[in-house]
């Protein structure tokens, strides 16, 4: 199997473990630029051990991610799956997430400034 094939389907699994392991109670978060978010209608993660990417929540159905990054929360839209694996199953998630999916300020390549923010 090609390096790259295998690292997504290490990171699906990954996902797929950490997913269905963390039930999610009734629970609201507030996210920067949007205000509280009900987590009811995604699939998150409990505490992760990284020193910035503490808890990472995404809705499939909407390709829609929201991270916690020490102790604010932060979303992104139009998001694959497969980037949220790869987030999920790399090294040091915290360099993943700068490099991969941070907004550089003008906007990333998933920053819901110019997309539409899915109503849940």
């Amino acid at each position: 199997m090609h390096v790259k094939a295998r690292c997504h389907a290490v990171g699906a699994a990954l996902w797929l473990a950490l997913m269905t392991s963390w039930p999610v109670a009734a629970e609201a978060v507030d996210v920067k630029y949007r205000g509280p978010v009900d987590l009811a209608k995604f699939q998150c993660t409990g505490e992760l051990d990284s020193s910035v990417v503490k808890r990472v929540c995404y809705n499939a159905e909407h390709s829609y991610m929201l991270i916690r990054l020490k102790q604010v929360w932060y979303h992104y839209c139009e998001i694959d799956q497969g980037t949220v694996s790869a987030l999920l199953a790399a090294g040091s998630k915290g360099a993943f997430y700068n490099e991969s999916i941070k907004d550089s300020g003008t906007g990333g390549k998933f920053s819901c400034r110019d997309k539409p923010v899915p109503e849940l």
